[in-house]
């Protein structure tokens, strides 16, 4: 099936809008948000850090009854009002932010509500795209939805340092909030499509253990998704709290920091086109090799380095990044059962995402302690070790892509 066939498909041009619009706001959000609590009277990484870290927690927390939640009541339905509910909070701390000062409760509850919302967002979503695209052309729907998606990106991120430079954080965050509104009116508009899942009497927590023992069963999931709990935190501290403050100190803030961020969305831009035709027999092994691009990005910010380093550095990352969605998400379709798609993919971000808040939370006080270079130079560190110690587990070497979808569903 071509492009053009997918896309002739009623409801693909819808969610695939959607993504667009909510990703223009999450390419611009990273930068209007950490500068503008690092601008803030009494801002301060570590301020940063913790408020990054709210929405993380409460994500995890969220995450397994997410993927219940979005198998009972629709995964189209529960994709819409997320982004719906999540925007309102953002709307009350743009306010503040435009008084010039933010109470803690303002971030706890726009940050709390958010991380909920993006605990049944996340497994939701996974169930989006088989459910209106034909089953042949799932790697080249997801690739197509991270290309547009990662167009988005790119426009957030370059428009959003102007915005922030220009007109400030408070703009930039309003923007972003009322993408999240959009996209989440846009989604509604066809969750009627999703057919209805077959009644049962098992309670929320049966259907949580067994699609905890379904991911269990897995052991290349189970390995991957451990050694990206370590990634993700250490990704986490170098982009999000210490890369802004690096470009404070060394560049020229925001701007210089959304150049970065544009870069690294651009190379999700081409990981999306060559996802669209890779075919890995063993993608687990090269996947988790590539993986080891995030230390020179790391390693990039320990001195650091030049900006054109830094935002190559990132630029290759985001390709690994945006391939890393392609062949997970078509593997993850391929081999577990439909009906336990979202709940898996529930575990799936619970581990991912397990020690992002520590990351987050750490970084400024690691900083602090030990200076901005030698946490740089741990975040690496912690890489390159993670990727060793998963590709010595034989299922992540040795797991091959299915060509289709495994009987079992």
């Amino acid at each position: 099936m071509n492009l053009r066939e997918i896309l002739a498909q009623r409801y693909v041009k819808r969610f695939l809008l959607a993504r667009f619009i909510s990703n223009f706001g999450n390419g611009m959000s990273p930068i209007a948000l950490a500068f503008g609590i690092l601008h803030m009277r009494g801002g301060s990484p570590t301020e940063l850090g913790w408020v990054l870290g709210a929405s993380s927690i409460t994500m995890l927390i969220m995450a397994p009854f997410g993927g219940v939640i979005a198998d009972k009541f629709g995964r189209v339905k529960m994709m819409g009002l997320t982004d719906l509910w999540g925007s309102i909070p953002l709307y009350m701390q743009c306010a503040f932010f435009a008084t010039g000062h933010v109470p803690v409760w303002v971030f706890l509850v726009a940050n709390i509500n958010f991380g909920l919302m993006w605990g049944i967002f996340w497994p939701a979503q996974s169930g989006v795209m088989p459910a209106i695209c034909k089953e042949e052309a799932l790697q080249k729907a997801n690739a197509l939805t991270n290309f547009m998606s990662n167009a988005a990106m790119i426009m957030g991120a370059a428009i959003g340092g102007i915005i922030v430079a220009t007109l400030g954080s408070t703009t930039g965050l309003v923007i972003d909030a009322a993408t999240f509104s959009v996209a989440g009116i846009i989604v509604l508009s066809f969750s009627h499509v999703v057919p209805k899942r077959a009644e049962n009497d098992n309670s929320m927590l049966d259907d949580l253990v067994h699609g905890w023992k379904v991911f269990l069963s897995y052991r290349w999931i189970v390995a991957v998704v451990a050694g990206f709990g370590f990634i993700t935190m250490a990704w986490a501290m170098g982009e999000n709290v210490l890369g802004p403050l690096i470009s404070l100190k060394y560049f020229n803030g925001a701007k210089s920091w959304a150049f970065v961020l544009t870069c690294e969305s651009v190379g999700f831009l081409v990981g999306s086109v060559i996802g669209l035709k890779i075919k890995l027999k063993y993608p687990m092994r090269f996947m988790m090799a590539i993986t080891s691009t995030l230390a020179i990005y790391m390693w990039a910010l320990v001195r650091p380095q030049s900006l054109l380093f830094i935002a190559a550095s990132a630029f290759i990352w985001g390709i690994a990044l945006d391939l890393w969605a392609s062949v997970w998400t078509t593997a993850m379709v391929r081999q577990v059962p439909r009906e336990s798609l979202s709940r898996v993919s529930s575990f799936d971000a619970m581990g991912s995402f397990l020690f992002r808040p520590v990351g987050l939370m750490i970084a400024g006080p690691l900083s602090a302690a030990i200076g901005i270079p030698r946490s740089m130079e741990i975040s690496a560190g912690v890489v390159v070790l993670v990727v060793v110690l998963v590709l010595l587990v034989p299922e992540v070497r040795n797991m091959e892509m299915p060509t289709s979808v495994e009987s079992n569903q």
